[in-house]
């Protein structure tokens, strides 16, 4: 999971580098979407109802939830 987001970043570096905007936008947005669609699916999942977890929402918020 962080192997390929560090990837998508590192495109989208090169691409940035290169002059490419359309592809760096279209790679960051196909990274991060679904990158942010799981962390908040996940933040949902693991939501128990009856005790508060702050640490773990806040790893969810900086997209470390699927370390937990």
């Amino acid at each position: 999971f962080m192997s390929e987001t560090a990837a998508a970043l590192c495109l989208s570096a090169s691409y940035r580098h290169a002059g490419d905007h359309t592809w760096q936008t279209l790679t960051l947005l196909f990274a991060l979407v679904p990158c942010a669609l799981v962390q908040l699916s996940l933040v949902f999942i693991h939501r128990d109802v009856s005790r508060d977890r702050p640490l773990v929402l806040l790893l969810h918020l900086l997209q470390l939830g699927p370390l937990v």
